[in-house]
């Protein structure tokens, strides 16, 4: 009854200022852009983006999710950093054991010019709950998937980033 922690890695041909420029500081307008089927809007709920504000994503019809919010924790650009934790939401019957999610999030450059985006994830578990991992791995190959299709756009649209 503890929380799960897990440490997913990303790689990428996009320079490392490119991809936390594009999974960071324009996530939120290219993710209903790139992913139209899935993700109808983000909403800036409070704050000006960084650390403390909130931030929610609201989801087409049909989709896992109705919405989700999440508070952003830290944002250092310089070191290319981004923390946040999922706070709220309606959706995904698959978690309900789940209280909230914090993210820890890195973008460092590789030797070949790429970048390895670092996160690690702990799941907190309602009072007297228990998370598995197998509970969260649809979630991750979701993400992965996120990762991909915005990597793509990027690579494919190299302005637009």
């Amino acid at each position: 009854m503890g929380v799960l922690t897990l440490n997913v890695e990303d790689t990428s041909t996009l320079p490392p200022e490119k991809l936390f420029k594009l999974f960071v500081l324009q996530f939120d307008t290219l993710l209903p852009k790139v992913l139209p089927q899935v993700v109808k809007n983000v909403e800036l709920i409070s704050g000006d983006g960084g650390p403390g504000s909130i931030k929610k994503f609201n989801f087409v019809e049909g989709a896992d999710w109705k919405y989700f919010k999440h508070r952003v924790d830290a944002l250092d650009k310089e070191n290319k950093i981004y923390n946040y934790t999922a706070i709220e939401g309606e959706g995904d019957a698959n978690i309900p054991t789940i209280d909230h999610v914090s993210y820890e999030s890195k973008v460092v450059g590789t030797p070949d010019g790429g970048s390895k985006s670092t996160v690690v994830i702990k799941f907190y578990p309602k009072p007297g709950a228990e998370i598995k991992e197998e509970q969260v791995k649809g979630g991750l190959e979701k993400e992965k998937g996120i990762f991909k299709a915005l990597e793509a756009y990027a690579l494919a649209n190299p302005n637009a980033v």
